[in-house]
């Protein structure tokens, strides 16, 4: 009888270890990711089609001496295997707590990214993959395809949105396939390399991805300092790519100024490679990885949403709204956030 995935995952995280014993908890499951704790120790068994040579590169630079302060290190240097997907094995860190926003570590985050958008490459495990944040969006418009296919054969249309009309009362239907053409829309406006369909430029910094509140932790816990988890994404890349996420929720509405200058802020008085200097208008450096993190995040809204016969939630509809704004924009606006 095949055990588990996440009880093999426990007894992997437990051999040989202070954890062994110890009743374990299933932190995450998913297609992408499956996350075990076992006592102090945490196991991944990350995508079974995942690129494992690149994967085992991204987990040695987490614990190379360079990164130390930035990213959480590995408990083992290398990745191992169960149930065929691969394994990499950390300690336990306190995360963001979700009940309290106000306490989120915004400033940590952004001087965290800033330190590793300034590491240098030299010396470092490699080579150092790419960056995966295209890739993501060019997965998450893939799922979206496959929830929601364009069956018309014709030029999607960008849906008319009268001045004054908030875009909450919708058949629901009708919304769904409306919503699905705006985010191929928006998804046009950008350039091939941004939808994961060509290379990136060459060039850039070594970025974490998929940058998230949820891939901060304190270590040691509960009360360490906050560190970056969570390098499947990691590589080189275009450092405002890490800034992309909470640039688009304050473009959307759903991060408040007063919070967007003090990350921006906190990023800039450290020396972080993006977003211009301090007082400049950030958004010509922005507003791409912007736009890629709205079409990314509204992508997967719609496709979670079909899948499960639902309506969008607040937030998933103003993601989704602000890839209507941004389909009727020139693909090369990098004046300002779509408002």
């Amino acid at each position: 009888m095949t055990v588990p995935l996440p009880a093999a995952l426990a007894a992997y995280a437990a051999a040989g270890g202070p954890g062994a014993g110890e009743p374990y908890a299933v932190l995450a499951d998913r297609d992408d990711g499956t996350v075990v704790r076992c006592g102090p120790a945490v196991a991944k068994a990350h995508a079974e089609d995942a690129d494992r040579e690149g994967l085992a590169v991204r987990v040695r630079i987490a614990g190379d001496r360079a990164l130390a302060g930035v990213l959480l290190p590995p408990l083992r240097a290398g990745c191992g295997s169960v149930h065929g997907r691969p394994v990499s094995l950390w300690p336990y860190g306190t995360p963001v707590d979700p009940e309290r926003p106000e306490d989120a570590p915004w400033e940590e985050a952004a001087r965290l990214l800033a330190a590793l958008h300034r590491t240098p490459l030299d010396g470092l495990p490699g080579p150092v993959p790419p960056m995966r944040g295209p890739a993501k969006v060019a997965r998450a418009l893939r799922r979206l395809a496959r929830a929601l296919p364009d069956t018309t054969g014709e030029v999607p249309e960008v849906p008319e949105v009268p001045e004054g009309v908030e875009l909450v009362e919708r058949v629901e239907g009708a919304a769904t396939r409306a919503d699905a053409r705006a985010v191929r829309a928006a998804a046009r406006t950008l350039p091939a390399w941004a939808r994961g369909e060509a290379e990136a430029p060459a060039g850039g910094a070594l970025c974490h991805g998929d940058l998230h509140l949820g891939q901060l932790v304190r270590h040691p816990a509960p009360a360490g300092p906050w560190l970056l988890i969570d390098v499947d994404d990691l590589g080189l890349g275009t450092p405002a790519w890490d800034l992309a996420r909470p640039a688009a929720w304050y473009a959307a509405g759903l991060l408040d100024t007063g919070t967007w200058l003090r990350f921006l802020d906190a990023y800039r008085a450290v020396g972080g490679p993006a977003a211009g200097p301090p007082g400049s208008d950030p958004w010509p450096e922005l507003d791409l990885a912007a736009r890629a993190l709205t079409v990314q995040t509204a992508a997967l809204a719609l496709a979670k949403a079909a899948g499960s016969g639902r309506r969008l939630d607040d937030v998933e509809r103003l993601m989704v709204d602000a890839c209507v704004r941004i389909a009727g924009l020139p693909a090369d606006l990098e004046s300002g956030p779509p408002s």
